[in-house]
């Protein structure tokens, strides 16, 4: 008996459909990290399709304010363990007219949080659980400058990063949920990595 398209439920049609939607609540699980918890995820190419995405509803919302977006951190790095949350650094010409760019960001699903212990930094976070920080700096400070060289360094040196893996990994088991413990003990390698580089 051949099938005719009105024969064929709402039902059965959305269960031809169901292989694209589990793509998309996979890919969706992807990122994304609760508060007050510690979790490494092996590196996946999506992360950066996931920033590039992101990346353009940021630019939509402030690109006159910005002067540069860039993926940071260790989702930016192939083959990198990882905290699945996205780390976006933009640069700007100065910390106080970037204010104008709180609203704008709050309406595109980011939540302010100021400083948050690095002075002259606008710092965001989208998503709970968290799959988004943006870093929002003046290009001139270091700070800016040492997101792209500490990322630089390790997607061209293919030693460092895995050197890098490894003790994200070790400390990872030793710090249990700890982020700042584990932040701390990842502290000397990424100094020693600046003043290299």
């Amino acid at each position: 008996m051949k099938i005719k398209s009105k024969d064929v439920t709402p039902y059965q049609s959305s269960v031809v459909a169901e292989p694209q939607i589990v793509r998309l609540l996979r890919r969706e699980k992807m990122i994304g990290l609760e508060r007050g918890v510690l979790r490494l995820e092996p590196y996946s190419s999506e992360w950066s399709h996931l920033y590039e995405e992101e990346a353009h509803r940021i630019r939509r919302a402030i690109g006159a304010h910005i002067l540069d977006i860039q993926h940071v951190g260790s989702t930016a790095i192939p083959g990198m363990l990882s905290k699945p949350i996205i780390d976006i650094a933009i640069a700007v010409h100065s910390f106080e007219q970037a204010r104008i760019c709180i609203a704008p960001l709050e309406r595109i699903g980011y939540e302010y949080r100021g400083e948050q212990g690095i002075a002259r930094r606008h710092y965001f976070v989208k998503g709970d659980p968290s799959t988004h920080h943006i870093h929002m700096h003046e290009i001139t400070l270091q700070e800016w400058q040492d997101y792209i060289r500490f990322r630089g360094a390790l997607r061209e040196d293919k030693r460092l990063a895995k050197e890098y893996a490894f003790l994200k990994e070790k400390f990872y088991s030793e710090c249990g949920n700890n982020r700042e413990a584990y932040q701390d003990r990842k502290a000397p390698f990424i100094t020693r990595i600046l003043k290299e580089n």
